[in-house]
């Protein structure tokens, strides 16, 4: 499917050590997002963080922090994304989940798929 025009994108903040159903959080998170038909999804790692509890969790050689900085963004149109967020919310509702899920709009200018 071809998106153009006005769309949502998802954002979630989380932790690389955080984990659900003994698997990595993000890997639950795309391979959910995926069967739900969102139409793309991109996990990003970070190099420096802060959150909620104040902790600093850097890439920095000497004071690696093992919980690392992970970003997954969704793009699809806003219906889908708030559906997608329903579906999810057990998930962000739980004690075990500490991040920061937001959502914003956006305009699509160009969205093709890559040649086979």
């Amino acid at each position: 499917m071809k998106l153009e025009g006005k769309a949502q994108v998802l954002r979630i903040y989380l932790g690389s050590i955080d984990k659900h159903e003994h698997k990595p959080m993000y890997e639950y998170i795309i391979m959910e997002a995926r069967n739900f038909g969102i139409l793309g999804a991109t996990v990003f790692r970070g190099v420096l963080s802060y959150g909620a509890s104040s902790t600093i969790h850097s890439a920095k050689i000497f004071e690696l922090s093992p919980d690392l900085p992970i970003i997954i963004e969704m793009i699809d149109k806003k219906e889908k994304i708030e559906a997608f967020i329903e579906e999810m919310s057990e998930l962000f509702d739980d004690d075990k989940f500490g991040g920061l899920v937001t959502t914003y709009g956006i305009d699509i200018v160009k969205h093709k798929a890559h040649k086979e």
